[in-house]
C-alpha cells in the first residue's frame, strides 16, 4: 500500500500549491469588494483633494478583477516552454514566486496606500493559475497508472472546487472579510504556497517526461518504482518505451504546428471545442447570480455567504464524485451527461426567472436550478475537460496543446466577466439563451465525434484519432456532413 500512499501524498503536493490557488483566488476576490472600492476612492481623495465619480470606481474595480484572467493568459502562453525546459515538478516549484510577489504586492497595499499593487497583485496570481492549470493536470496524468489515470488528472478539479470553497469560508465576515482584515484575506494565498514549496521537493518528477523528454531511463525507473512500489514495472516501461520509439527524432512542438498538423486535426478540434464550452457554458455566471436569486427566495441579506457557500460545496461534492466514477464510467458518458443536464436546467432557470415575481415559490425553483447547474457541470465538463489533453495528444504535442487550452480557458474566461452583464441587460431573464445554445452544441459534438479513451494506452488514443484523421483522405474537401457522421457512430 505504500506505493499509493505515495501517488496520493504526490497529487496532494501538487494540488495545493497548483488548481487549489486557481479556486481560492476566485473566490476570495468577492468577499472585500466594496471595501477595496472604498479604498480606492480614500486614496484618491487623499492624493489628489477630489473623490473618484462612481463609474470610474466601477471601472477601476473591472480593472482590478480583469487582471485575473489577462495573468492567468499569460500564465497559460509561458507554461507550455516551463514544462519543456524545466520539466513539470520544476515548474510547479518555480510557479509559486508568482504568488509569493502577489501576497507581498496585496498585503503591503494599504500601508502604501496604492490600489495599483492590488492590480498587480491580481494580475501575478492570475499568472500562477495560469500555469498550474496546465502543467499540473500534465504532472499528475504522466504519474499515474494507466487504469487510474483519469481519477488522478481529475483531482484538479477536486482542487479548484476546495480552492472555491474555501476562499469562501475564509472571506466570511468572521474570519478574514471584515473591513479590518481584507488585505490579511488576499495575502492568505501564500500559506498554499509554502506548503507546497515545503512538500513537493520529496516527491518524483514525471517518469514519461524523463523518459522521453530527456532520455533518462535511469531516473525514470527510479521514479516509477518511488511511485509505484516495487510492483513488476515492465509493462508499464514497455508502454513508454515504445512511446518513446514512436516519437523519436522529434523534437517538442509549438502550438502553431499543431494547427498545421493534418494528423493531429481531430484532437486540436477537440481540445479547442470542450475549453471554450467550459467558460461559455455559463457555468461561472451561476455565481454571478446566485446572491440575487437566494434574496428574491427571501433569504436574509446577511446569511446570504453562507448559502452561496452551499454553491461551492456543490462543485466539490460532484468533482470528487466524478473522480471515483471516471475510470469506470468514461469520459464521454460523463461529457454528453454535463452538457445535457445544464440544457435542460438552463431552459428551467430561465422560465423560474421571468416567472420570480408573479409565482410565489417561483424563487425555490430558480435556487434549485443553481444548484443543479453547478452539479451537473462538476459531474462532467469540470474535470474531464482537463484530462482530455494529456490523453489525446503524445508526449511531443501536450505542453503545446495545454498552451492552447489554457489561453481559450482564459480568454473566454475574461469575455464571459466582460459580456455577462451586457447580456444580462439585453436578454432580461432569457441571458441563458447563448449558454444553452453553447450546451447542446457541444454535447452534440461529444456524441458524434469524441472516441472514448478509458483504460486506453496513450498509443491506442493516438491510433483511433489517426483513423479519424485520415479517413476522408481519398476525397477532396474538409468536412463531408453525414457520410462523415455515419463513419464515426460505428
Amino acid at each position: 500500500q505504500l506505493q499509493n500512499k505515495i501517488l496520493i501524498l504526490t497529487i496532494c503536493a501538487a494540488g495545493i500549491g497548483g488548481t487549489f490557488q486557481y479556486g481560492y483566488n476566485i473566490s476570495i476576490i468577492n468577499a472585500p469588494a466594496s471595501y477595496i472600492q472604498t479604498f480606492m476612492n480614500t486614496t484618491w481623495l487623499e492624493r489628489t483633494g477630489v473623490p473618484l465619480e462612481s463609474n470610474v470606481i466601477l471601472l477601476l474595480w473591472s480593472f482590478t478583477v480583469s487582471a485575473y484572467p489577462l495573468g492567468g493568459l499569460t500564465g497559460a502562453v509561458v507554461a507550455g516552454p516551463m514544462a519543456i525546459m524545466l520539466g513539470r515538478k520544476m515548474s510547479l516549484l518555480l510557479n509559486n514566486v508568482f504568488v509569493i510577489i502577489a501576497a507581498a504586492l496585496s498585503g503591503f497595499s494599504r500601508m502604501a496606500k496604492s490600489f495599483e499593487m492590488i492590480m498587480l497583485s491580481r494580475f501575478f496570481t492570475g499568472m500562477n493559475a495560469g500555469v498550474s492549470m496546465n502543467i499540473q493536470p500534465m504532472y499528475l496524468a504522466e504519474s499515474a497508472p494507466k487504469k487510474l489515470r483519469g481519477a488522478v488528472a481529475l483531482t484538479s478539479a477536486s482542487f479548484t472546487a476546495l480552492g472555491l470553497v474555501l476562499g469562501q469560508v475564509v472571506g466570511l465576515r468572521e474570519l478574514l472579510g471584515g473591513e479590518e482584515s481584507w488585505p490579511f484575506l488576499l495575502a492568505s494565498n501564500m500559506v498554499p504556497a509554502l506548503i507546497q514549496l515545503t512538500a513537493l521537493p520529496w516527491f518524483p518528477e514525471s517518469p514519461r517526461y524523463l523518459l522521453i523528454d530527456r532520455g533518462d531511463k535511469e531516473s525514470c525507473i527510479s521514479a516509477l518504482q518511488k511511485l509505484r512500489g516495487t510492483s513488476d514495472l515492465s509493462a508499464e516501461l514497455e508502454e513508454m518505451l515504445a512511446e518513446q520509439a514512436a516519437v523519436k527524432g522529434q523534437r517538442a512542438k509549438n502550438p502553431w504546428e499543431l494547427f498545421q498538423n493534418r494528423a493531429l486535426r481531430w484532437q486540436l478540434v477537440s481540445i479547442v471545442v470542450l475549453s471554450s464550452a467550459m467558460q461559455l457554458c455559463g457555468n461561472d455566471s451561476m455565481y454571478f447570480y446566485a446572491a440575487y436569486v437566494f434574496q428574491e427566495a427571501g433569504i436574509p441579506q446577511d446569511k446570504i455567504p453562507y448559502v452561496v457557500i452551499g454553491t461551492g460545496s456543490c462543485e466539490l461534492i460532484t468533482s470528487v464524485t466524478c473522480n471515483m466514477i471516471i475510470d469506470y464510467a468514461g469520459r464521454r458518458p460523463l461529457l454528453l451527461g454535463g452538457y445535457i443536464f445544464m440544457a435542460g436546467w438552463a431552459i428551467i432557470f430561465m422560465v423560474a426567472l421571468s416567472q420570480q415575481t408573479q409565482i410565489s415559490w417561483m424563487p425555490y425553483l430558480s435556487m434549485a436550478c443553481i444548484f443543479a447547474y453547478i452539479l451537473s457541470f462538476g459531474i462532467g465538463p469540470a474535470g474531464v475537460t482537463g484530462v482530455l489533453p494529456t490523453e489525446i495528444f503524445d508526449q511531443m504535442s501536450r505542453p503545446a496543446a495545454y498552451m492552447i487550452c489554457g489561453s481559450l480557458l482564459w480568454f473566454n474566461l475574461f469575455l464571459v466577466g466582460t459580456a455577462f452583464p451586457f447580456i444580462v441587460k439585453s436578454l432580461a431573464h432569457f441571458c441563458y439563451i447563448p449558454f444553452l445554445v453553447v450546451c447542446v452544441c457541444t454535447a452534440l459534438y461529444v456524441w458524434f465525434f469524441l472516441p472514448e479513451t478509458k483504460g486506453k494506452s496513450f498509443l491506442e488514443i493516438s491510433e483511433e484519432f489517426r483513423k479519424q484523421n485520415f479517413k476522408t483522405k481519398t476525397r477532396a474537401g474538409f468536412y463531408k456532413g453525414p457520410e462523415e457522421i455515419k463513419t464515426t457512430t460505428l
